[in-house]
């Protein structure tokens, strides 16, 4: 127990200094230094994640710090837990973390804030670790609010630009309101299961002596946070318009941190939520909505970040979809698949922007095949990859979801799969849109071309193997294999019995999804290089459904109308009523008081004869007054 304290410490403190030795003194780190210092620190936790997954327990390990506080019968403990659950979440964090640190040290080169960008990649880190580590929900929302921090500090960390200003506070405004669900959860939790710690929450005798009206607002509650997080309607609209940060923040928060957090939440409290019939239908059918409207909005999209972005609310929805369907093996297992193709797309879109000096529009790319050859082959591994083409690692993950959707709600399996289709389409789309047919950008920008340096291109190239052999870690029955990792997590989370599927069926599923993968790639493949379809450049040029569907349906257009208008309304309603109204009464009264004051002040002028004046003036007021009255 006494090494886990010191693993734990040394997990959470290695990238904690990082982010205060390169916010304190990062100025006065020569060169590239500071990436340098805080990538080492990133890559000890690596190896500290690494030592618990090796080393790991059968059952879970629960490491008490100290006693954090005691609230009358409440008491809270400032401790953490390693299961395996954590431990692949470990890997994942501080492995895909280090990656992109790493790349960052060539792509953030020459920034004025080179230092202060990698001390918020190291507390991002942090604060991701103590989520996932965290053994109760409220060690879980320090690490929760923590990374909503981070992710305003990175989305406007190129601050001179406002629109980019903009664009962090609305993720940190959207993020806060599904956080309220989280406060109330825990307040109900702690009332109604008198601890917060995980273990305690989650035991199925416990759960089984609970009314299931109060698990299903907990829960609910607990979903609303997670559709936050995790991007998911209504809060997702945040999360494209946080493509504003610099590219390797865009994967850190899409890929390996954040978004997975409300994923993470519901997978490790899943004993809780199956209690729940009410809520698991609803998270069913806002993962389906997300994801079938994240793979539409898709489609349009000429921003090569803005693509992946929807990509990602798409793919999120999936793993809710996943969640929805009692799979919860199936859903963790495309999250990891998911934070490496994802992280390699984003890192190879920046490659793209960095060889077209900073271009993100894909009408103006092009032919880029030939300039930047490593790109163009690490990309083509993520486009298969999120495709779901054998014998990437998408293809294993998307397909389990696929069969367990299937076989729980049929209409639901027909709407995810569309999705998927429309995935292979606007991925191939961008694919054959930026690296074939002929190069429209300008001259400047073609002069410049050229491959990023391998300080860049060697996380691309070890995210691409990832991207290519992970799904081994679930690899079907019907190839006769091992499923790793539903026995890997087996014994430390809850895991519904799931039906079984007819051999028949699976091939057939399997085959709807391969076969209408290849031919949709075929029809992307036909259009845009074949045909040499490019987008609209404006959109005079678009039908009304085209428009729609680029506008991204006006979702932003209706919650100004409905929230930000009316908000606006009321908040400047209470200025004017505090400004003109309450403080001007205020000031009267003061004005007032001086004024009558300085009057009377004049009278108490120490002259005799002004007195006798004012006392005879009095008396025959009084005679008067006394004649009147009679």
């Amino acid at each position: 127990m006494g090494g886990d304290k010191i693993y734990i410490i040394l997990l959470l403190g290695l990238p904690l200094l990082g982010f205060l030795i390169n916010g304190l003194l990062g100025k006065k780190m020569p060169g590239a230094v500071a990436g340098i210092f805080g990538s080492l620190l990133i890559a000890g936790s690596f190896i500290v994640s690494l030592l618990f997954f090796l080393n790991g327990s059968e059952t879970p390990v629960k490491i008490n710090l100290c006693h954090w506080f005691h609230i009358g019968q409440w008491s809270i403990d400032f401790s953490f837990t390693i299961d395996h659950l954590s431990n692949i979440m470990l890997l994942i964090i501080t492995g895909v973390g280090l990656l992109i640190h790493i790349y960052s040290i060539g792509y953030m080169k020459g920034d004025e804030a080179y230092a202060r960008f990698f001390a918020y990649l190291n507390l991002f880190v942090f604060f991701m670790i103590f989520l996932v580590t965290g053994s109760n929900f409220l060690l879980m929302f320090i690490g929760w609010e923590g990374v909503g921090l981070c992710s305003y500090l990175l989305i406007g960390f190129w601050s001179d630009n406002n629109a980019y200003n903009l664009a962090a506070k609305k993720a940190f405004v959207m993020n806060r309101i599904g956080d309220v669900g989280f406060v109330l959860a825990m307040f109900y939790i702690l009332q109604l299961f008198g601890s917060l710690e995980f273990d305690m929450v989650n035991a199925k005798a416990v759960l089984e002596s609970m009314n299931v009206r109060d698990i299903t607002i907990i829960t609910l509650l607990l979903f609303f946070a997670a559709t936050g997080k995790s991007a998911q309607l209504p809060l997702l609209t945040w999360l494209p318009d946080a493509m504003a940060g610099p590219t390797p923040v865009s994967a850190l928060i899409h890929a390996a941190t954040m978004v997975t957090a409300g994923i993470y939440l519901v997978i490790r409290n899943f004993a809780l939520f199956s209690m729940a019939p009410i809520t698991m239908e609803t998270i069913l059918w806002i993962g389906v909505a997300t994801c079938l409207l994240g793979a539409i909005i898709g489609v349009k999209q000429n921003d090569i970040k803005k693509v992946l972005a929807y990509s990602t609310v798409s793919q999120l929805g999936l793993l809710f979809v996943a969640l929805g369907s009692d799979a919860p093996v199936s859903s963790f297992f495309h999250l990891i698949t998911h934070a490496f193709f994802k992280a390699l797309l984003f890192l190879g879109a920046g490659s793209v922007i960095h060889a077209m000096s900073g271009e993100q529009d894909i009408r103006k790319m092009g032919g880029l095949k030939k300039h930047i050859p490593v790109t163009y082959a690490v990309f083509l591994i993520g486009t298969l990859a999120i495709s779901g083409i054998p014998p990437f690692s998408g293809f294993f993950s998307k397909d389990e979801i696929l069969e367990h959707v299937f076989v729980h709600n049929p209409l639901a399996y027909g709407l995810v799969q569309f999705a998927s289709l429309l995935t292979v389409f606007y991925m191939f789309r961008l694919f054959y849109l930026v690296f074939h047919t002929s190069y429209r950008g300008t001259e400047e920008a073609k002069h410049h071309l050229h491959e990023s340096p391998k300080v860049i291109t060697i996380p691309l190239i070890i995210l691409a193997i990832f991207s290519t052999i992970a799904g081994a870690i679930g690899l079907p029955h019907y190839l006769g294999a091992h499923h790793w990792l539903h026995d890997y997590l087996g014994a430390h989370i809850f895991i519904p019995h799931a039906e079984e599927v007819a051999q028949s069926t699976v091939f057939m599923l399997v085959g709807i999804a391969v076969g209408g993968a290849v031919l949709v790639w075929l029809l992307a493949w036909v259009l845009y290089t074949k045909k040499n379809t490019l987008p609209e450049n404006s959109e005079s040029e678009m039908n009304f459904f085209s428009k729609l569907v680029y506008r991204k349906f006006y979702l932003d257009e209706l919650y100004n109308y409905l929230f930000k208008l009316p908000v606006n309304f009321i908040s400047k309603a209470l200025y004017f009523i505090d400004s003109k109204i309450i403080d001007k009464a205020v000031n009267l009264a003061g004005l007032t008081a001086l004024s009558s004051g300085d009057a009377i002040r004049k009278v108490q002028s120490g002259k005799v004869g002004l007195y006798l004046f004012i006392m005879t003036l009095s008396v025959i007021g009084l005679i008067l007054l006394q004649f009147l009255l009679k």
